[in-house]
């Protein structure tokens, strides 16, 4: 199994922010997934630990060699383009967002189901006030794979974005439709009316999601927070009503002088 780089959404909300409106964002982890094997294998464990320690110069170079030496590699693609997207968010060069897009292309013409590209290419075209393409990419996604929940739940982050609620939650039940027990999709829909204000419904759906994927610590104190509010609601509707005040009687107006 080879390391490569994969890109994944992450709202706000995600990050345990408490108030504001969701943002895309770029998060980069490492995991094991096929491609750029053989020889090329070493070159591109190296750039992911390059890329780790922030010398993405260096990452570059190794994720070119590993290209060089499986050409077309659509994950090798994918690691270059998540490479430049990362220094183009951090120095401002736009060069690097473009050549980022035409990275992610490559490897989207070579594997148009490579989810973490989808979703790389989706971010980057957010960030570039490019809404209305990303809607079309991720659309597109949906067309070619409807077994597939995952561009329900990307479009329902984007229509999120957009301050389009509705739709929203429209996409999140088209994925779980498709796939009941999709925690990502659960997680979005138990936000969603979270911020809608239906507590019970969204720990349904918190915990539906966990009991998917217990390991979800923002979920896990997402539930705990949504509990104790709802405990002490009934604890204070369970209060008896406070007894009436006492007003107490003025004493009686004197008699006003009598005419004689």
């Amino acid at each position: 199994m080879v390391r490569s780089l994969v890109v994944r959404h992450v709202s706000s909300s995600e990050r345990g922010a408490a108030s504001g409106p969701r943002r895309l964002a770029v998060c980069l982890v490492v995991a094991g997934c096929c491609g750029c094997g053989g020889m090329a294998k070493t070159d591109n464990a190296e750039g992911v630990k390059l890329y780790q320690q922030g010398n993405y110069l260096g990452a570059v170079n190794s994720f070119q060699q590993a290209l060089a030496k499986q050409p077309g590699n659509p994950d090798c693609f994918y690691n270059l383009g998540a490479t430049y997207h990362q220094q183009a968010k951090l120095f401002g060069r736009p060069a690097d967002m473009q050549t980022a897009e035409q990275y992610y292309h490559l490897c989207l013409t070579r594997d148009p189901a490579n989810e973490a590209c989808q979703r790389a290419l989706a971010v980057l075209l957010v960030e570039e006030k490019r809404g209305d393409e990303a809607m079309a990419q991720l659309n597109a996604w949906a067309r070619a794979q409807p077994t597939n929940p995952a561009p329900h739940v990307e479009l329902a982050r984007l229509a999120q974005e957009q301050g389009n609620l509705p739709e929203a939650e429209n996409q999140l039940i088209d994925a779980l439709a498709i796939d009941p027990n999709n925690a990502r999709a659960l997680v979005a829909l138990g936000s969603l009316r979270e911020t809608a204000g239906d507590q019970p419904q969204a720990l349904a759906n918190y915990g539906r999601a966990l009991s998917i994927d217990p390991q979800q610590p923002t979920v896990a104190a997402k539930v705990a927070s949504l509990q104790a509010s709802q405990a002490a609601a009934y604890r204070t509707a369970a209060l008896p009503p406070p007894a009436p005040t006492m007003m107490e009687t003025p004493p009686p107006a004197p008699p006003g002088n009598v005419a004689r």
